[in-house]
């Protein structure tokens, strides 16, 4: 009997009769999806263990949370397919694997849905949560759903709450005047990592700078060791994130210099990263929008300076910084004194100087500063070398000269080169008291204060009497009032300001009458320590269980986004290097292995409503089934690529996996006395060359989804089907023990990546479901010995002939085959040789006379 008629002796209601039939039709991953779903509800299959007793090796496998701003779409479905796979690998590799999920549910999206909707923000949240929920169910993630949990909810933020008073106990958070980032439409103020191009990252409103009184983390007192601890990243981390990273902190050494400034009661530092050039300074730079610029201003020079104040507060800092943009200023009436040589430099105030930028102050050296030059050309100011170069003088071509040489012009420099100057000043300016050898940053202190309503409440009051007093630990959370619709609305402070009833409080410490702080914090403070509160998730005495913690951490697997490079993984460091401080965790960088995943576009740019370009995923999936877009996603790339949805077919994947199911369905129809005698993995007959495939597959596929090389992996089951089809067809059938073991290694390994149509194949195959809990093949390392290799034989650079040897040919004996082969001597002609290279088993490359 065929495979067909075995199917069909079984009865049309057998399931091997069923998918055989619609394999010799077309497959339809969609059908049986509904199926599996419901079996693999009642089964809670991805429930991670915290029974200490359990032996298995722990491995915690994590996706970057999502925001709940709808319903999945095509991004979703690349990030969560790459992590699901590596989970499922994980678990079918016997390992107790924690793969959990929640929600991102603080934000301005669900205020602003809330405005729109005169409604409260958490009923679109929630409502979006289960939204998404029931999508993740139908696209097979693997999550331990008995650890969800949700950053809105009290019982999260609580614990937020509770670890801002821990760092507001070691002087970490603090509340501070400040140049801040402000979004005139959001009405909020904006951390610099969430200013994209001079724009608000959500909205893209220009935005502007204000002075305001703030909260901040001082996440600067860690930048060394968030710099120093990437050597321990290297290699788990890509490139990219960590050279980001890097650029971010900014780590500049150099010098501080003290500067007199005349008819002015104290000094004013700055920073360099050139003291050896202090001999070519010939003007000082003031932010002008410091404090301290309105403060050197003399009083003549007010208005001008007034009036130029006034247009530097629309730039932003983005435009601010612009080689392109024009360099302006104003003079503000007096004069510094060069330490090194005494001399009266003047004092402007100018846009291309940040006052959050080291003192708010620069020494302008123009011959060797860009920027610089192009602004003592505009105000026809001294330049002076003080770097020997073969380039041309600055002075008249323009052109800086930035670049290493020998010091001239600088006293007791000269002759010096750039290291042996620099060294040689900062002795200099110590000895005289008047400046040090210094390191300075880009990074600044964590801006943490939101003026919106949806976010965690700052757990601090304000007495007359006490002062700035922290909410007692018992006394949390605290709770946000009922606030809706028009009350969220932007009006320049805090929607909860307006909450007198909220505001107006007790004070803890004297029992006077308190107010509460009205603003809420940053949502990347939830998103900063989420992943310790999956390890007990239910735990009431702390943010998490410090036992469970070092069990599970830190995070074996994290995949997400490359856009969350200075933001999220940043702060995510920072607080899990303060919390091993506090003795709470017993590791310093939370996790371990990173994979970005690129964005999924079209038509070679990014998707958006106004280009026309989107892709809904719920009609992909309706159309193709999950299966079919999860292998689609997987194959296109590798993960930290762009996949660009117009170059690809999920009609391919679907044909693929019909092949899968077909090759499945006539080995699980075949007589059972042949089609159990041999097992995945197990020594046995049947058809030598196709084991020898299943098991270099196995092999291969193992290491590279140890890899993240999922693409690849997909091609190597490709091949193996092929293999399966091929042997079946040319006379062996499906009966062959070779065919049953490379179909239980095809249901298995194909699980990761297609798992309603593993589980279909499972079945097929006679086995109880599920295919997720089936254990990982392992190679025959006999069956990974190549009997034979191609060596390929060229002539005059070009492929004359190919040999099928013995991998472990010697090289004379592969030299006479190749000047034997027919190919060869067809190539020559009669020609003698003069060259024989041997590269055996695999190359014979022959020159000719």
């Amino acid at each position: 009997m065929t495979a067909v008629e075995n199917a069909e002796a079984a009865g049309p209601g057998h399931p091997q009769a069923a998918a055989t039939d619609q394999a010799q039709d077309k497959w339809d991953p969609r059908t049986v999806q509904d199926k599996w779903l419901a079996r693999w509800e009642s089964m809670d299959l991805f429930r991670a263990s915290d029974d200490p007793a359990d032996t298995r090796p722990r491995t915690y496998v994590l996706d970057m949370f999502p925001y709940p701003s709808g319903d999945l779409h095509m991004g979703h479905a690349e990030a969560y397919a790459v992590a699901d796979a590596m989970a499922r690998y994980y678990f079918l590799r016997g390992h107790n694997v924690l793969h959990p999920i929640g929600w991102d549910a603080f934000g301005l999206p669900a205020e602003n849905a809330a405005i729109r909707g005169n409604s409260h923000p958490a009923d679109w949240t929630y409502r979006n949560i289960e939204t998404q929920a029931a999508s993740f169910r139908r696209y097979a993630t693997s999550f331990d759903w008995s650890r969800r949990l949700h950053t809105c909810d009290a019982e999260y933020y609580r614990w937020t709450q509770w670890l801002f008073l821990r760092l507001y106990e070691r002087g970490l958070a603090y509340r501070g005047e400040g140049h801040v980032n402000w979004c005139p439409k959001d009405q909020t103020v904006l951390a610099n990592e969430q200013v994209v191009a001079g724009k608000c990252e959500r909205c893209g409103t220009e935005v502007v700078r204000r002075v305001l009184t703030q909260w901040y983390f001082r996440i600067t007192d860690y930048a060394d060791r968030l710099l120093a601890d990437m050597g321990d990243l290297e290699g788990k981390w890509p490139d990219r994130v960590l050279l980001m990273q890097r650029n971010w902190i900014g780590r500049s050494e150099g010098a501080e210099v003290r500067f007199e400034i005349e008819d002015f009661d104290e000094p004013v530092t700055v920073f360099t990263t050139r003291p050896d050039t202090l001999y070519g300074a010939t003007f000082f730079v003031v932010a002008a929008d410091s404090p301290l610029a309105a403060r050197l201003c003399l009083p003549e020079r007010r208005a001008d300076f007034e009036q130029y104040l006034d247009q530097v507060r629309k730039l932003s800092d983005i435009e601010r910084q612009s080689a392109e943009r024009p360099k302006t200023g104003v003079f503000l009436g007096r004069h510094a004194i060069n330490p090194v040589n005494g001399e009266r430099i003047p004092v402007w105030a100018a846009d291309y100087v940040l006052p959050d930028y080291g003192t708010g102050a620069i020494m302008a050296v123009p011959a060797h500063d860009q920027r610089d030059l192009d602004f003592a050309r505009v105000f026809d100011l001294p330049v002076r070398v003080v770097v020997q170069t073969d380039l041309p003088d600055p002075a008249q071509t323009g052109e800086a000269t930035p670049g290493d040489g020998v010091l001239v012009n600088s006293g007791p420099l000269d002759g010096m080169t750039k290291g042996e100057a620099i060294a040689s000043i900062t002795d200099i300016l110590a000895g005289k008291g008047l400046g040090r050898a210094a390191v300075s940053y880009r990074l600044r202190d964590w801006l943490v204060s939101r003026q919106r309503f949806w976010g965690a409440p700052i757990p601090i009051v304000y007495c007359d009497a006490c002062g700035e007093v922290p909410v007692p630990d018992e006394q949390l959370p605290v709770l946000l009032p009922d606030l809706r619709g028009a009350d969220l609305a932007p009006k320049g402070t805090s929607p909860l300001a307006a909450a007198s009833d909220w505001v107006d409080t007790t004070c803890p410490k004297c029992a006077g009458p308190a107010r509460r702080d009205t603003d809420t914090m940053d949502t990347f403070v939830d998103s900063s320590w989420y992943f310790l509160r999956y390890c007990s998730p239910g735990f009431e005495h702390g943010p998490f269980d410090v036992d469970a913690v070092r069990r599970w951490c830190p995070i074996d697997l994290y995949v997400g986004g490359v856009e969350h490079a200075i933001l999220h993984l940043l702060y995510s460091r920072f607080f899990t290097k303060v919390l091993h401080d506090m003795g709470m965790v017993d590791f310093t960088e939370p996790f371990t292995r990173l994979v970005n995943q690129g964005q999924v576009i079209n038509q070679g740019k990014a998707m958006s409503k106004s280009l026309g370009n989107g892709v809904d995923l719920g009609k992909q999936l309706a159309a193709h089934g999950v299966d079919a877009i999860r292998l689609t996603m997987l194959f296109a790339s590798p993960p930290e690529d762009d996949i660009d949805w117009a170059d690809v077919r999920p009609e391919a994947s679907v044909k693929f996996l019909g092949r899968v199911v077909r090759v499945v369905a006539e080995a699980g129809a075949a007589p059972p006395a042949a089609g159990a005698a041999l097992v995945a993995g197990a020594a046995g007959g049947g058809d030598i060359a196709l084991r020898r495939v299943t098991h270099r597959t196995i092999d291969e596929v193992t290491r590279l989804i140890e890899a993240a090389r999922l693409n690849v992996a997909v091609a190597r089951l490709m091949e193996l089907t092929t293999a399966a089809r091929r042997t079946i067809d040319s006379g062996a059938g499906a009966a062959d023990p070779a065919v049953r073991e490379a179909a239980e290694t095809l249901a298995i390994l194909l699980s990761p990546f297609a798992p309603y149509t593993a589980e279909e194949c499972w079945e097929l195959l006679g086995k109880e479901p599920s295919v997720a809990a089936a254990s990982w093949p392992v190679p025959d390392p006999a069956l990974l010995v190549e009997d034979q290799v191609t060596c390929v034989v060229q002539v005059s650079g070009k492929v004359r002939d190919r040999l099928e040897v013995a991998p472990d040919i010697s090289e004379d004996e592969l030299r006479a085959l190749a000047l034997a082969a027919p190919g060869v001597e067809r190539a020559l002609a009669g020609r003698g040789v003069s060259k024989v290279i041997v590269r055996a088993p695999k190359l014979v490359s022959i020159v000719p006379d």
